[in-house]
């Protein structure tokens, strides 16, 4: 996949329609916002696009709606990004996204004017990628951009359908310093490359460990994964999670990792407990969980040789937590990779979804160099895949 994409930079937008596709799925309680990190971080591409004189129209998903749903309106959305812009953000409330509320809307604007459009998930096209949705929106914009990294894995309307219809399509300052950083990571990294690793399930992570075995230096497993390579090592490991059929395949990444010269490393030791529960933690004296009970997080052992191992690194990319780092009897292995990420001098990358939200919540966020915004996309990328919303767009 080709990182070279035309950002909003390279091109004129005075007197243009620009469509531009943000994250602004965020979490809500009772009409209101909760969390207004994606509406922050959509906010310099906005700027930049209405001080040039584009009229900017919005759009983005919100939730898991199948159709028109009330409940997952953008309309709170419009409300706030208009207190942040300072300056009306007009709402183009269509159950059909767009229709003649959003015509009229964009008729009318002027330039530097902003219209938000409703949920795209209200038209059922857009998971499907059908034509019909992305030629309407097409048809209200001469430019469009995408901004939207946590939805450029998905093939949808508003990601990939529009710009068959459109003859620019470039990224916006989130998407652009997405592809800088994890871009540049994955393809010329700052050597020596340590990729840190958690979570629950071998399989969520199955490719994106094979495509990192041939890029780093260091691979570090922890989390819920590690009891299945330590299952394949012959260890004991009581109740903790284990992914009976991923067995030989631990063992085969084992041996690749040896034959790559790739510094594979795994807990030496483990926080446990006889339940899933966030009780007092016993500490394992080696890799060997007691019958009777489960892995809950790595221990101190553990901690200081992960933190070693990102101290000798140039590069750092870091996803999934050591634990259950919602038990804050099992969180001292997250916190202790994320302590050890913020104090390094290395480039270092958080790889969304929940070691994003843990580092943000223990304090450490600025002290990062790049937190991705998204989850799954980050994931996807990391794995080699090719995401169809960066392909979609104009190459320098």
């Amino acid at each position: 996949m080709s990182f070279n994409k035309k950002t909003i930079e390279d091109i004129q937008v005075k007197g243009k329609r620009v469509l531009v596709r943000c994250d602004f799925n965020v979490p809500m309680k009772d009409g209101k916002i909760t969390d207004e990190n994606r509406l922050n971080g959509a906010l310099p591409t906005i700027k930049y696009l209405m001080e040039k004189g584009a009229k900017v129209i919005l759009c983005s998903h919100l939730g898991k709606a199948k159709g028109p749903d009330p409940s997952l309106t953008l309309a709170p959305v419009a409300m706030r990004l208009s207190e942040l812009l300072n300056k009306e953000v007009v709402f183009a409330a269509d159950d059909t996204v767009v229709g003649d509320n959003a015509r009229k809307a964009v008729s009318v604007a002027k330039d530097g004017d902003v219209i938000l459009l409703e949920n795209t998930r209200f038209r059922k096209e857009e998971g499907k990628n059908e034509d019909s949705f992305s030629q309407d929106l097409a048809s209200i914009a001469d430019v469009y951009v995408n901004d939207a990294f946590g939805s450029a894995h998905r093939a949808h309307c508003s990601t990939v359908g529009v710009t068959k219809f459109v003859d620019t399509a470039v990224c916006g300052y989130l998407i652009q310093k997405e592809l800088k950083f994890l871009g540049e990571a994955v393809q010329n990294p700052t050597r020596p490359f340590c990729a840190i690793l958690g979570g629950a399930k071998v399989v969520d992570k199955i490719a994106v460990i094979e495509n990192l075995l041939d890029k780093v230096d260091t691979l570090i497993i922890g989390g819920g994964m590690a009891y299945t390579f330590f299952k394949a090592q012959g260890y004991e490991i009581g109740k903790s999670l284990l992914d009976e059929e991923r067995l030989d395949y631990a063992k085969e990444m084992m041996e690749k990792a040896k034959t790559k010269g790739v510094k594979l490393l795994l807990p030496v030791d483990n926080r446990i407990a006889p339940e899933y529960a966030d009780v007092e933690a016993k500490i394992t004296e080696d890799q060997n969980v007691p019958e009777g009970y489960m892995g809950l997080d790595i221990g101190p052992k553990s901690e200081k040789l992960f933190a070693y191992a990102v101290r000798e690194a140039k590069t750092v990319i870091w996803n999934g937590p050591m634990g259950v780092a919602e038990f804050k009897n099992f969180a001292a292995g997250t916190v202790a990779v994320a302590k050890a990420m913020a104090d390094s001098g290395a480039t270092t990358i958080i790889g969304g979804g929940d070691s994003a939200a843990a580092v943000n919540n223990l304090g450490f966020g600025d002290k990062m160099t790049h937190i991705s915004t998204g989850g799954g996309a980050s994931l996807e990328f990391l794995e080699g895949k090719e995401l169809p919303g960066i392909a979609a767009l104009n190459n320098k």
